[in-house]
């Protein structure tokens, strides 16, 4: 009975088009068990009766379980850039889960079928889509951007500022940035000049000859002495800076901020 009252609420709905604009999509239930039985049951002989099962026959071992097992990556179609994936029209491999939650459901990709990869092709060739060098290029910019770099120079030698000293300084921080990729202020910095001491400018990096980010620089200054070191300022990311150089202003309110380290303090009972 209970299966007739399903059937005729699923035809139902099916023709309640205002409901469902689109089709019920069926899919099968990954559910399947592959199954042997331990103790085979004898053949019976030809036009004799089948010989009745005892309980040893219903006994099984399990031989493969389709629901444990690993499901293959899905290729799907990207209709926009997204960060750590690719650009509009890639086809790119992703797990099952995070295609259906992540790209498909928000409308980020489509299935990679060949009527999908005809419509999107026309999209990889188009110049009015913001296209990035790599997948990563957006996560670095975003990354270069809201850092603070600590370009630090010597406090008894002349310099001028070049981009080995701010290459340096990138790679204490952990960042590989070829000389080639930074481009300093046109206006030259020089020292030691202590009333330069703690305040900010910004440097231009290219990414793979493509993507441009501004980075945030604070200038301080070393003494290999140890009589003539500056005191030591304590989260100096967290007190507000001047530009060195006054027209760098508006770009340098534009820039985010680091923001400051939560320290979590741990309030003890005292018994």
């Amino acid at each position: 009975m209970w299966k007739n009252v399903a059937s005729t609420i699923v035809s139902s709905l099916k023709t309640q088009k205002f409901l469902f604009p689109h089709e019920l999509l069926y899919q099968p239930v990954r559910t399947t068990f592959i199954l042997k039985r331990k103790f085979p049951p004898q053949l019976h002989k030809k036009g004799k009766p089948q010989k009745t099962l005892r309980s040893r026959h219903y006994v099984y071992e399990l031989v493969q379980n389709i629901a444990g097992e690993k499901q293959p990556n899905m290729e799907v179609i990207l209709t926009t850039f997204v960060e750590g994936l690719g650009n509009v029209g890639d086809k790119v491999s992703v797990k099952p889960n995070k295609a259906y939650n992540q790209l498909l459901l928000p409308g980020l990709a489509v299935y990679a079928n060949p009527e999908n990869e005809k419509k999107y092709k026309d999209a990889i060739d188009d110049q009015n889509v913001i296209k990035f060098s790599t997948p990563t290029a957006a996560y670095t910019v975003k990354t270069l951007s809201r850092m603070l770099l600590s370009v630090v120079m010597n406090k008894d030698t002349p310099w001028t500022l070049k981009p080995w000293h701010v290459k340096a300084s990138f790679r204490k921080c952990g960042y590989n940035v070829p000389e080639e990729a930074i481009t300093l202020p046109e206006q030259p910095i020089s020292g030691p000049n202590l009333d330069l001491e703690d305040k900010e400018f910004f440097v231009t990096v290219t990414i793979n000859k493509q993507e441009k980010v501004n980075v945030r620089c604070r200038l301080h200054h070393w003494s290999t002495e140890v009589a003539t070191r500056l005191p030591h300022v304590h989260n100096f990311w967290e007190t507000p800076a001047e530009p060195i150089i006054p027209e760098q202003a508006p770009i340098l309110e534009a820039l985010p901020k680091k923001p400051p380290i939560k320290v979590k303090i741990e309030k003890k009972k005292i018994k």
